[in-house]
């Protein structure tokens, strides 16, 4: 199985709206890509770093699929509908690695 992580840097005027993120965005998210084998969905708000420092990330949101072939596919197809709703929630560019799971 893989996972999509999509992670948004944190910084001095990051807009971020976690509220939207977690249930508008990955509704649409599921509603696009559970037709094309998405397993499950996760999302994380970033509190802190190390100590006392900032998160050095304000927001985690994962996908996960069978295949990076699947996610490939949802992707081509669904993708763009995704990426145009970024400016609803954040000013942040996101990072996105894909990761074989182990655990």
């Amino acid at each position: 199985m893989i996972r999509v992580s999509v992670a948004y840097p944190n910084s001095e005027g990051a807009r971020f709206d976690h509220e939207y993120y977690a249930k508008t965005h990955f509704d649409i998210c599921v509603d696009l890509y559970t037709p094309y084998g998405l397993k499950g969905v996760g999302v994380d708000k970033g509190l802190a770093g190390p100590g006392d420092t900032p998160p050095p990330y304000i927001a985690l949101g994962y996908v996960m699929f069978d295949t990076v072939e699947e996610f490939n596919s949802a992707f081509a197809a669904e993708g763009a509908g995704l990426l145009a709703d970024i400016p609803n929630y954040t000013n942040v560019e996101p990072v996105i690695t894909i990761s074989e799971i182990y655990l």
